[in-house]
């Protein structure tokens, strides 16, 4: 593989390690609550599985973090991410937003500040926010663009258009605050070639980081009703890691790779279900790529 993983760029850029502790600060999303749509996109439970209870604070979060992080891994001479994972983090009043982002940014344990959030809910207010924010300590946006495909984007509800994510990676360089792209590989319909347009098309954009992620089935998703009646297949490992090859061929070498897969709750995890043994699938990925 040409380009940088997460953790050799992070290794490289501050000098340690640096772990994600996932945050939900409880919000919601416009295509949930009417904005746009509801439900959701197909697939999602609006993610943040592994984050803390929205109820406590961002500090405490990060201190039940850590002592979670702590129990699996060693921790001398690491840092911290402190993710906003759970729903869309930018949808809320630029007032709150600054609580809670200059909260995290406050604690001395946090190197970076990464917000996953939508291409729609980038408004000036929330950009200009963010890049005083990214002058204290630097934060990544993490966008779920997913494909760039129509008939795909509306399958899975995405609830925005690929103009949307142009515009909003247009103002996110020109504020020079670093953008990671999340892309689904296995959507139903989509072949291939589909798949490794998006991935090219994320390239070319100017974004600075990309993950890729494989298309699995969780409990309780609309997604699991079309897959339990029939109306796709999920790829096979090695399917999966034919099409990688593939879109890592077509990225720049500039571009840090944050994943090449992903693993969905383990409880609620319907198919594939090879992509519940984390550790074995990373082992073929790293023998195959």
């Amino acid at each position: 593989m040409r380009q940088r993983t997460l953790n050799e760029y992070v290794t490289e850029r501050y000098g340690k390690k640096l772990y994600k502790l996932a945050i939900n600060a409880g919000f919601t999303c416009p295509n949930r609550d009417g904005t746009r749509g509801e439900g959701g996109c197909i697939f999602c439970l609006g993610s943040g599985e592994f984050a803390e209870d929205p109820g406590i604070s961002v500090t405490g979060q990060i201190e039940l973090a850590k002592r979670r992080v702590a129990a699996k891994v060693p921790q001398k001479g690491c840092g911290y991410i402190a993710y906003f994972q759970a729903f869309t983090n930018t949808y809320a009043p630029v007032d709150k937003l600054r609580r809670i982002y200059m909260e995290a940014a406050d604690h001395p344990d946090i190197d970076v500040i990464s917000i996953a959030t939508r291409c729609d809910c980038l408004p000036e207010d929330v950009l200009d926010l963010i890049s005083r924010v990214n002058e204290i300590k630097p934060v990544w946006v993490e966008l779920g663009l997913q494909t760039i495909h129509d008939k795909s984007a509306e399958y899975i509800r995405r609830g925005f258009s690929l103009s949307e994510y142009d515009d909003a990676v247009k103002k996110l360089r020109k504020r020079q605050i670093e953008t990671i792209v999340h892309v689904i590989l296995g959507l139903p319909g989509e072949t291939a070639d589909d798949m490794t347009e998006t991935v090219r098309y994320v390239g070319e954009s100017g974004v600075q980081g990309i993950k890729l992620q494989l298309l699995h089935v969780l409990r309780g998703t609309d997604l699991e009703k079309d897959y339990l009646d029939g109306r796709f297949s999920c790829l096979t490992l090695k399917e999966y890691t034919n099409i990688l090859k593939r879109c890592l061929d077509v990225l720049p070498e500039d571009i840090v790779i944050h994943r090449l897969t992903g693993d969905g709750d383990k409880r609620l995890l319907i198919a594939p279900k090879w992509s519940g043994d984390k550790k074995k699938v990373l082992n073929y990925l790293r023998s195959n790529l």
